[in-house]
């Protein structure tokens, strides 16, 4: 695993606060950005996000209802609200798909782990721990 798959997967598991992930995030150029963005919501798919898991995302990420991502998420199809979010370009915007992006992966990714992974499984990110 990439040492940025790491370090977001630790952000969706609590295992780094969300503060160093933004210092992380704002220090990549935009093209950067918008690849995390779109790493973020090809694994939210992959967790099996779903609609439901809108609202307490929304929290999650301290977002107002009002905010552009939350707007988008709240919208639709999952998946397809999940590419709009991962697609903002202003700058502010971004950040805040981040942080509700990190926020689907863990709620889509802790269902898959209690679903699916409690018995064990080949899941290099889900044996993670920050020393």
């Amino acid at each position: 695993m990439k040492e940025r798959d790491v370090l977001l997967n630790e952000l969706a598991q609590g295992l780094r606060p969300m503060s160093e992930g933004i210092e992380w995030f704002d220090g990549l150029g935009q093209e950067e950005q918008s690849e995390v963005l779109l790493f973020l919501r090809h694994h939210c798919v992959q967790a099996r996000a779903v609609t439901e898991d809108a609202p307490e995302s929304i929290r999650r990420a301290g977002l107002r209802l009002t905010h552009t991502p939350a707007v988008l998420i709240s919208r639709g199809r999952i998946d397809e609200q999940l590419g709009k979010v991962a697609g903002l370009a202003p700058l502010d915007e971004r950040r805040k798909a981040f942080r509700l992006l990190i926020a689907v992966l863990a709620i889509a990714d802790g269902r898959r782990r209690e679903r699916f992974c409690s018995g064990g499984c080949s899941h290099r990110w889900h044996r993670l721990s920050v020393a």
